[in-house]
């Protein structure tokens, strides 16, 4: 049997540092949303008792440091299942890029082996086993439209209908998340008002939405990397509502209500990075 699954890229609408657990984890509030740029899997069941995972990219291990076969693996071990699996992976979206690429893929493999396996597991239940995957996987399990808190294990699904054209800049160099978390200092780290945005989104009012995006980790990672900064400038120039980092960065997306004026921040960001994307808010 073969199952293909889509792994959408997710950006972050609003990121901020509640806090910082005891463990040393920080307390995280969020708003994500997902994106028509898709990574795709392909699973077959194999009769050899081993994981094999292909990928297009070059660049990706496929071993147990990948997050697709974190996931297979914790499944197959905790569900005693005996048939192996050959995994083939299409990588569309960057690779540490922000995006949630990785927790996305791990979150499709969840997703399929739940069906091919028949294992009938709630939403609930693959969101913990995709937690001890990583914190964005619990989202990743429900994509769309949501408000993440805790460690990253909490999903609250928002009912809003707003969609927009986004555009998606991926400079030629990447970011550590932990190195960027390493460095939050919660006295001077800057807020965001998740609760005002989650509200503008549940309203289906896209200009309140637009003044209270923002991401709390915007001034670390552009300290390190000062050329994110000149990205977001040059698409606000350009005519975006709105230019943001999304994650830990390094990607940049800015939101525009026309496709016309998203179609002009691309042919604007096409001669200054070489990864842009034109794509849908899902």
């Amino acid at each position: 049997m073969e199952i293909i699954e889509k792994a959408p890229a997710k950006i972050n609408l609003g990121l901020d540092i509640a806090g910082k657990y005891q463990d040393g984890f920080h307390e995280l509030s969020m708003i994500m949303a997902s994106v028509d740029l898709n990574d795709y899997l392909t699973i077959t069941e194999i009769a050899e008792d081993k994981i094999v995972v292909e990928s297009n990219n070059c660049k990706l291990p496929l071993n147990r440091k990948n997050d697709v076969y974190k996931a297979a693996h914790l499944l197959k071990r905790r569900y005693h299942i005996s048939t192996g699996l050959k995994i083939s992976l299409q990588k569309m979206i960057p690779i540490c890029a922000g995006l949630g690429g990785g927790s996305s893929d791990a979150a499709a493999t969840l997703r399929a082996l739940n069906c091919l396996w028949k294992l009938n597991l709630s939403t609930k239940e693959l969101i913990d086993v995709g937690f001890e995957i990583g914190s964005d996987v619990p989202y990743c399990i429900e994509a769309g439209c949501a408000l993440i808190s805790g460690k990253g294990e909490i999903v609250e699904p928002l009912a809003t209908t707003l969609s927009t054209w986004v555009v998606l800049v991926k400079p030629d160099f990447g970011i550590s998340t932990k190195t960027i978390f390493k460095e939050i200092d919660m006295a001077t780290i800057s807020r965001v008002d998740i609760p005002a945005l989650k509200e503008a989104l549940l309203a289906d009012s896209y200009e309140n939405a637009l003044q209270f995006m923002g991401n709390s980790l915007e001034d670390i990672t552009i300290a390190k990397k000062p050329f994110i900064q000149k990205i977001k400038g040059r698409m606000i120039k350009c005519g975006a509502d709105i230019a943001l980092m999304t994650g830990s960065g390094p990607t940049v997306f800015a939101l525009c209500r026309t496709e016309k004026r998203a179609d002009r921040v691309v042919n604007s960001m096409k001669g200054f990075c070489k990864e842009v994307y034109k794509v849908r808010m899902l």
